[in-house]
């Protein structure tokens, strides 16, 4: 005869599960119990007469947790229970009354006390949090558990997520109590699926999002078995035969097994020693563990926050900071070194190691960009000379198969376009460390480029990147499994854990709960990556650099910009964009043609007639936004041609290149001049060629193989260049044009990291003299509204995510169109008439209170979500603090500011390092 399953693995009794009884012992045990049953059975008869049946079943729930009793399931679903002291001579209507439904079925109480406890009031519905293993509900002992879970319960009901954060069941009508009293070892029927229940997770656990993380961990505690007794390295048989006293050759290896530098000399850089845990891991031989020292040429060389970079980096690749984990991203701004500790770190790693003094390196791959290929090979032998170490670099001369043939190289330097040409010779050499620079490139993980890299069969991965991780948390992924796969889960789990919860709560709609749980998980985020992620700023280094001034120029339009641009404003298109009626973003095409025309009205020209002059041109937005507008010029307007006078910015650049070119001292005074657009590049040169200021240009169109040499020729003090035409999108952001004191930037980007990419090649290590930094902007108009949006989002200081998803150029709201698409020809500055300040900018005005003044047009300034923003980067509440000039100021302290201030409707200054030598 079959036995039928036990209830607490059918239907999930709370109870403890009842010892095994045969059938044949099973009618002894009743017997044996009858007579002491007999009376507890009367007296539920008696209480039943008088409350009915339905008192029944609670009063059998109350004293059945002293009985054996078996359950069978039926094909119906319902189930019936039989205790061994005669339920079935019960009444059918009571029988019937036992045929509950399963969740109600599902719990027995198990204490002597739950008839007062069935008395007392329902518990607050406050949920609770359990870690669970589930299967489809079966009859068999022994279960075949299909995976973890996490149960949610609250109230009367019930929510399991798998370990993805997916629903996979649900279930109401529970007893309130029963769930509340649910403990670790206990069943539960849940949407068709059995689960037992493991242990209890705290509600922060689960706000944070840690229960959903597997195998995440630290090297922090060592393993039971050694917290607990002293092992010894393992050595062989016949090795004790031959050499009896072990004691004596550990001495003799810990005494050849010394480290390379004198960890105790001044100025010495030593590395942490690995703890036990790490030994335990790692060091199976039981080799001697040694101090690993940098070499003291680099260490005497290095700042101090470039020698804590390269103890982090040692920590991440040794597995040192998370448990298993190998990956690391240095996220420094530009100019603090990330290079040099990379190079620290690759030496240090190929002639030393922690166990034995065995190198943990032996070859090493960097990937970056074209254009600094030849950097890095300029900064290894800046650093270790062409005899330490041999530096192998791959262009169109060299191929990877000279690095194959020969045993000299221990580096190989690539660009990623000549990687992915050679990803099979390349995939067959075994590298110890990759170090990937400017790797924001590989925030989209389906990209040819980072499926190769993926497929390098090497763990420790290190990615340098100078610019924030902004906006999209899909991205900050993408780099983060690169760097160590699998420590945030699986793209989908990563989404249901972090990122919709995150993106959830900064939403207007959101409520108090979904906003404490977005914060919880973006805190546990950053808690999560900041192990193996690394971020300084530029503050770090300000006070070993000489002063910087920068000053935001806002320049007059003229008449004719003016006019064009209510030309503008006034079409078809741009209307239809402030109803909302228009698809397919054409406020893209609108936001292009203001740009231009802020410029130069020649390069809105020139789009005009490049349009005119294709009709069949897909652009239909585009060819409606120019409607009249090519009325507003002059009959005889020329693109080729240009005049100064058109273009308010372009009337302050002369002013102010001239100022720098006679105002010019003994010391070598050059300007870089920066642009977006190509077009403006070209406008820009002729500018140069109509003065007579020698240039030299380096863009998207300039050879990889020629751009190291232009940047070094130009840093050169004997280059008799005075103008460095730069495009911003071009070069990398590892250029080093420290030969300039002078950085002008003419027109500005959404992307604010763009900008101070471009500011950080002048003001970095090796910068001599005091730097100055222009940026010009034309007031009122949309370069404005630009600048507002780039210093209400820039609060990314000591960050690598930009966790408010704040909307990016592409994405506009009605409202945000209307305030885009206006003209403020009424005032000098919309910019200072938002900090509502009081100065009027008739003084040199620069205000001392720490206090963030009231915005008067919030529209344009996107919210902070009640969170301070007074960090570097520069932010609203920052540009109290800086200098406030008026265009009719009397007199500037500045010459160069002096010379232009005809043509200036306001400027914002601010000087760093004023009393740096």
């Amino acid at each position: 005869m079959r036995r039928s399953a036990a209830p607490s693995q059918v239907l999930g009794n709370a109870g403890k599960k009842p010892r095994f009884i045969p059938p044949g012992k099973r009618i002894a045990v009743c017997l044996k119990n009858e007579t002491m049953e007999m009376d507890q059975e009367m007296k539920l008869k008696e209480i039943d007469e008088k409350e009915g049946s339905a008192s029944l079943l609670s009063k059998i729930n109350v004293q059945n947790q002293n009985e054996n009793f078996i359950q069978s399931v039926e094909s119906t679903g319902k189930v019936k229970t039989k205790a061994c002291f005669s339920i079935d001579k019960c009444s059918k209507a009571e029988m019937k009354m036992l045929n509950v439904p399963k969740a109600d079925a599902l719990y027995l109480p198990t204490s002597g006390t739950a008839k007062e406890e069935a008395a007392q009031e329902a518990p607050d519905c406050l949920a609770k949090y359990f870690s669970v293993v589930w299967c489809k509900a079966s009859k068999k002992k022994h279960k075949k558990w299909e995976g973890d879970a996490i149960l949610i319960t609250k109230g009367k009901s019930v929510i399991l997520k798998d370990m993805e954060g997916k629903d996979i069941g649900r279930g109401t009508g529970y007893k309130a109590k029963e769930l509340d009293s649910l403990d670790e070892g206990q069943t539960l029927m849940v949407g068709g699926k059995e689960i037992e229940v493991m242990g209890v997770i705290s509600a922060d656990d689960f706000s944070s999002g840690r229960c959903f993380q597997a195998g995440l961990g630290t090297h922090n505690t060592v393993p039971t078995a050694l917290s607990h007794t002293n092992t010894k390295p393992f050595c062989k048989p016949f090795k004790n035969v031959c050499q009896p006293s072990t004691k004596e050759n550990m001495l003799k290896e810990s005494q050849s097994c010394k480290p390379r530098h004198d960890p105790n000399a001044s100025n010495s850089l030593v590395m942490p020693r690995p703890n036990a845990s790490h030994q335990w891991m790692f060091n199976k031989a039981g080799l001697p563990v040694v101090d690993v020292v940098v070499d003291p040429y680099i260490a005497n060389n290095l700042r101090p926050h470039q020698k804590e970079g390269i103890i982090f980096l040692y920590e991440c690749v040794m597995g040192m900071r998370v448990s298993g984990r190998f990956g690391a991203i240095l996220a420094d701004e530009m100019g603090l070194g990330k290079t040099l500790q990379c190079i620290a770190l690759v030496w240090t790693l190929l002639r030393q190691g922690p166990y034995g003094c065995k190198p943990v390196l032996k070859r090493a791959l960097v990937v970056t960009p074209g254009s600094l290929v030849k950097n890095w090979k300029k900064e290894f032998q800046k650093w270790l000379g062409s005899e330490r170490i041999k530096v192998f670099t791959v262009d169109q001369d060299h191929k990877v198969e000279e690095f194959l043939s020969s045993p000299l190289y221990s580096v190989m330097i690539i660009s990623y376009e000549m990687l992915l040409r050679s990803l099979d010779q390349i995939q067959a050499v075994e590298f110890n460390l990759l170090i990937c620079d400017e790797g924001h490139r590989l925030k989209n993980s389906t990209i040819k480029t980072t499926t190769s890299l993926t497929s390098l069969s090497c763990e420790r991965r290190i990615i340098l990147t100078g610019t924030p991780i902004q906006n999209d948390l899909q991205e900050f992924y993408a780099l983060i499994e690169f760097v160590n796969p699998g420590i945030l889960g699986s793209l989908c789990t990563y989404r249901k854990i972090y990122e919709e919860p995150i993106v959830r709560s900064r939403e207007p709609s959101a409520t108090e709960e979904e906003k404490e749980l977005g914060e919880k998980r973006a805190a546990e985020l950053t808690r999560l990556t900041g192990l193996f992620i690394l971020r300084r700023t530029q503050e770090v280094i300000n006070k070993f650099l000489p002063p910087k001034k920068e000053s935001i120029i806002f320049c007059r339009p003229t008449a004719m910009q003016l006019e064009l641009y209510r030309k503008l404003l006034s079409s078809r298109v741009i209307t239809s964009c402030l109803q909302g009626r228009l698809e397919n973003n054409p406020h893209l095409i609108c936001i292009g043609a203001l740009k231009k025309l802020c410029n130069h009205p020649c390069l809105l020209f020139k789009a005009i007639k490049e349009k005119s002059c294709d009709p069949w041109s897909e652009e239909c937005d585009e060819s409606s936004l120019y409607e009249g507008v090519l009325d507003a010029f002059p009959q005889d307007y020329a693109s080729d041609t240009f005049s100064e006078t058109d273009s308010g910015k372009l009337q302050v650049l002369v002013k102010l290149l001239a100022a720098v070119h006679e105002l010019n001292s003994s010391e070598r005074q050059v300007v870089v001049l920066v642009s977006s657009y190509t077009q403006t590049l070209n406008m820009l040169q002729d500018v140069c060629k109509h003065y007579g200021y020698s240039y030299t240009r380096l863009d998207g169109h300039t050879p990889v193989s020629q751009r190291q040499h232009i940047v070094d020729t130009f840093n050169s003090k004997f280059s008799p260049a005075f103008i460095f035409l730069l495009s911003s999108k071009a070069g990398g952001v590892g250029l080093n044009l420290v030969g300039a004191s002078h950085l002008i930037l003419y027109d500005i980007d959404w992307n604010p990291a763009t900008d101070i990419q471009a500011m950080a090649r002048v003001w970095r290590d090796g910068q001599k003299h005091t730097v100055h930094i222009y940026r010009l902007l034309t007031t009122g108009s949309i370069e404005e509204k630009i600048y507002q949006r780039q210093i209400s989002k820039q609060d990314l200081s000591g960050a690598v995510v930009d966790l408010s998803k704040t909307s990016e150029h592409t994405h506009f709201s009605v409202e945000e169109l209307k305030n885009l698409f206006a003209l403020h020809e009424d005032s000098s500055c919309v910019t200072h008439d938002l900090l509502e300040c009081d100065c009027m900018g008739k003084i040199d005005h620069q205000n001392t209170s720490s206090e963030k003044p009231p915005v008067s047009r919030s529209c344009q300034l996107e919210q902070n979500h009640g969170k301070p923003n007074s960090k570097k980067p520069l932010s609203m509440s920052q540009l109290m603090q800086w200098k406030h000039f008026s265009g009719q100021h009397q007199t500037l302290a500045d010459p160069f500011l002096e010379r232009i201030k005809e043509n200036v409707s306001f400027i914002f200054q601010n000087v760093t390092n004023p009393t740096s030598p």
